[in-house]
């Protein structure tokens, strides 16, 4: 084996403890078969459910108490959310629904933060993606036939996202400027870009149009939906492209050299990497997905685009993927977790009488109390005292010399 594939293995495989997202590097012993003992396997399971559950209890506590400050029953409010996102047929179909561009936006995420890339700009993508795919869909719906329109609206959609990381992804290859300020400004252009483009060049011009707003896009004419359900065929894009990404980063060269690049970009060089193609790749391939999600959404919700439409899923999907620790199959149970809590929230919210923002409330209380117990549990992996045994020591300590 060469050197530079030595490096680069011992460099993924720091990288994939560190964020979890390498299933194929085990640190477990193996038994006499030669395979690993069930036993770890199980604890590390265990735990994991554990720093899911804990979390999500102690948030619901914290928002029952702050409901019953605010005089409405708690009971109610979550019994409401739960019956509406989950038992409810109608508002299960929402949760699924809800589901599709969370995880388009939650691939693109997972690419870039592996090879260490903060790619903070998905909404921009996303709309621009969206803004293009409602303003041109129903008219080339009246051109070709419509498997041919939604394969071609969604590639458009995919490419736009991936053009408007272009100019972030050269800065950051061969400037070495911080692509945080880099994606952010451009998806503050990129948002006010789409709402431009709304306004001016897609607006639906037909008399008693209130709100700008492009052309919409006969309901027939849409994704295919499933088992005569309103869940269209977008979801399975979501799932079958986080699978694809968990698979790529796990299974695949192009994965190695994204975590590699990710762990130690000096490693990275000394290995042979070409880093600034490397880093451009992956920005594309971020980009690419952001942008499919906005027309993903068009073509199986919304159907047409305001000019003041702007669901802000990029920034709230970004904590589920580092939550995650870049694991596929943990993100897709997170995003169903987030949808959950947004499609419930909102009938609770306005069942209880509370302002829209409520729900989102709890759903921030969900994603602090789970960095809390992820910081526990590093501090736990690394062999470090905990926060709690230390403050119990010092509590003591003050007492005996109270007591003295």
């Amino acid at each position: 084996m060469k050197r530079s594939d030595t490096v680069s293995r011992e460099n993924t495989d720091e990288h994939a403890l560190a964020y979890g997202g390498g299933e194929d590097v085990t640190s477990e012993p193996a038994d006499a078969s030669g395979g690993t003992t069930g036993s770890n396997r199980l604890e590390k399971i265990r735990r994991s459910m554990l720093l899911t559950i804990v979390p999500l209890v102690a948030a619901m506590v914290v928002g029952g108490l702050l409901l019953q400050i605010l005089g409405r029953d708690p009971i109610a409010f979550y019994g409401t959310m739960i019956h509406r996102a989950i038992i409810s047929p109608s508002g299960f179909q929402e949760t699924l629904i809800r589901m599709a561009p969370l995880l388009l936006i939650a691939a693109g995420l997972i690419v870039a933060f592996s090879a260490g890339i903060w790619n903070l700009g998905g909404d921009g993508q996303f709309m621009l993606g969206a803004a293009l795919v409602g303003g041109l869909a129903a008219a080339a719906s009246d051109m070709m036939p419509r498997g041919l329109m939604l394969v071609l609206m969604l590639l458009m959609a995919a490419i736009i996202g991936a053009i408007w990381t272009i100019i972030p992804a050269l800065m950051k290859a061969y400037y070495g400027i911080n692509e945080i300020i880099t994606t952010l400004m451009m998806s503050f252009v990129g948002v006010n870009l789409a709402a431009l483009l709304v306004k001016v060049v897609f607006l639906d011009k037909r008399p008693g149009m209130q709100t700008p707003r492009t052309r919409v896009l006969d309901v027939s004419d849409r994704l295919p939906t499933l088992f005569g359900t309103r869940v269209h065929v977008g979801v399975v894009i979501g799932i079958v492209s986080v699978l694809a990404v968990h698979f790529m980063m796990t299974r695949t060269s192009l994965g190695l050299r994204l975590k590699v690049l990710g762990a130690n970009v000096k490693a990275a060089r000394h290995s042979g990497l070409q880093v600034s193609r490397v880093i451009i790749v992956t920005f594309l391939l971020s980009g690419m997905f952001m942008g499919l999600a906005g027309g993903v959404e068009v073509l199986g919700v919304q159907g047409f685009v305001r000019a003041d439409w702007n669901p802000a899923f990029g920034l709230v999907t970004v904590p589920l993927v580092f939550l995650a620790r870049m694991n596929g199959w943990v993100t897709i149970a997170f995003v169903f977790l987030l949808s959950v809590l947004s499609i419930g929230g909102e009938l609770a919210t306005r069942e209880a009488s509370l302002p829209n923002h409520f729900g989102l409330l709890i759903v921030a209380l969900v994603l602090l109390f789970m960095t809390i117990a992820e910081y526990f549990e590093a501090r736990r992996l690394r062999g470090d005292r905990t926060v709690w045994a230390t403050m119990a020591e010092r509590f003591l300590l003050k007492r005996g010399v109270a007591g003295e």
